[in-house]
């Protein structure tokens, strides 16, 4: 099989490392890939964005199985693009995108559907969002409508934090388009466990739990981010939290999905905050997480292939998931000054003598080649991920080696998978 990757990331370098483990893979490709990816895959200099150039690039190179990583093509539409030529790909249509593209969207059917979340009100005119939200007792939450690379969610934690994150939001247009429509929901108090499951429009199967580390500094504190690092499994979350959230989050999303006539194929990400009255959606994905997956996909046994094609065929009753034992840790390693400005072309010392086991491997993300030299490229460079036989020795191998890479202004959380070690 040719296959091909749709990414540039952390999540789209562990995707190709798992797809080459399979017998079935004669060729891998991966649009626009990074520095890193290269080692697995043959990179293409398309954009995630250039539909059309890789619609052509595919059918040009007699691509068996595209896969998409990242949610901005999904949102416009390349699943849609890519079945109208024939072309086989992994991932949601751009209607069932919406689940992640639009949080009013999203809201709308778990409200619908009695599916587990908060409270929240969404606005389209700025007074009276300021007006609902100065009625408000801190912390709340605000969410810009669209697509925000993980950063258009707020915590206000006060009246004042209120008002500015509304104003920036839908006056100064902080996220353009994005944040014209907004959403003001109650705070949930709990740790948050993301599950990720495969879906064939009809079945899902769901994955191993993880959970990621959203803000930028140990603690949990500062702005939100991409996310900063995961671990894989979550300790808080239980076989009974899993089995409550396939009966009462996944399925009823993808029946609903389905009696809307846009049938879920792909990845369904709940992201989820484990209250006192159980785990309850605080917002759906419908791609793997980055860094969720560079935690949750090393521990997959079983042919990552076979379940994708699976899915696109419906036929995801057929599979059965086998899973390494063992937890997972990544830590992000990010540039200094991320999520907010930063600079880039920082040479990055100590990846080119990274020797990838089956404990620990580097995952590429913003690194670039600058005339053979590896170099910062991005907000989030790299990240290390590592497994042992417990959550604390994956921490301190991962650790371990992460501290062996420098760039300048290196930034990361020292505090990744503290929660599960000490639970």
């Amino acid at each position: 099989m040719r296959v091909l990757v749709v990414g540039s990331g952390g999540r789209e370098h562990a995707l190709c490392k798992k797809i080459n483990e399979s017998s079935k893979v004669k060729e891998l490709f991966v649009a626009p890939g990074n520095y890193g990816i290269k080692k697995e895959a043959s990179c293409v200099d398309i954009s995630v964005e250039d539909i059309s150039s890789l619609v052509s690039f595919a059918k040009e190179k007699e691509i068996d199985l595209t896969i998409v990583g990242p949610e901005a093509p999904l949102a416009l539409g390349i699943v849609d693009e890519f079945e109208k030529e024939g072309l086989k790909i992994f991932g949601p249509s751009k209607e069932a995108a919406k689940l992640e593209s639009s949080k009013v969207f999203a809201k709308q059917v778990m409200e619908e559907n009695d599916i587990p979340t908060a409270r929240a009100s969404e606005f389209t005119d700025s007074d009276e969002a300021k007006k609902f939200a100065a009625s408000l007792v801190p912390p709340v939450a605000i969410k810009a409508d669209g697509l925000c690379a993980g950063k258009g969610v707020v915590i206000a934690q006060s009246r004042e934090e209120i008002l500015q994150t509304v104003v920036g939001f839908m006056e100064e247009k902080e996220f353009g388009d994005a944040s014209a429509k907004i959403l003001i929901e109650e705070y949930l108090e709990g740790q948050e466990v993301s599950v990720l499951a495969f879906c064939d429009g009809e079945n899902i199967i769901p994955m191993v739990s993880s959970q990621d580390h959203k803000p930028a500094y140990d603690g949990d504190r500062g702005p939100n981010t991409g996310g900063m690092g995961a671990y894989s499994p979550a300790p808080i979350f239980s076989d009974e939290d899993m089995d409550f959230t396939t009966k009462n989050v996944l399925k009823p999303t993808v029946k609903a999905m389905g009696e809307k006539g846009v049938p879920f194929k792909g990845i369904l990400y709940a992201g989820l905050i484990m209250t006192e009255q159980g785990p309850k959606v605080l917002e759906f994905n419908v791609r793997f997480g980055d860094p969720e997956a560079q935690a949750v996909i090393p521990r997959l046994k079983t042919d990552l292939v076979d379940v994708m094609i699976a899915a696109c065929n419906g036929k995801l009753d057929s599979i059965t998931l086998d899973w390494d034992d063992r937890p997972a840790v990544c830590v992000v390693a990010a540039s200094g000054g991320y999520p907010g400005s930063y600079t880039k072309g920082y040479e990055i010392k100590g990846i080119d003598d990274f020797d990838d086991s089956s404990d620990v491997m580097l995952f590429g993300a913003g690194v670039k080649d600058k005339e053979g030299v590896p170099v910062t490229a991005g907000g989030r460079v790299l990240g290390v991920t590592a497994m042992a036989d417990t959550l604390a020795d994956a921490q301190q191998k991962a650790y371990r080696r992460l501290g062996q890479i420098d760039f300048k202004d290196m930034h990361y959380r020292r505090d990744i998978g503290d929660k599960g070690v000490n639970l």
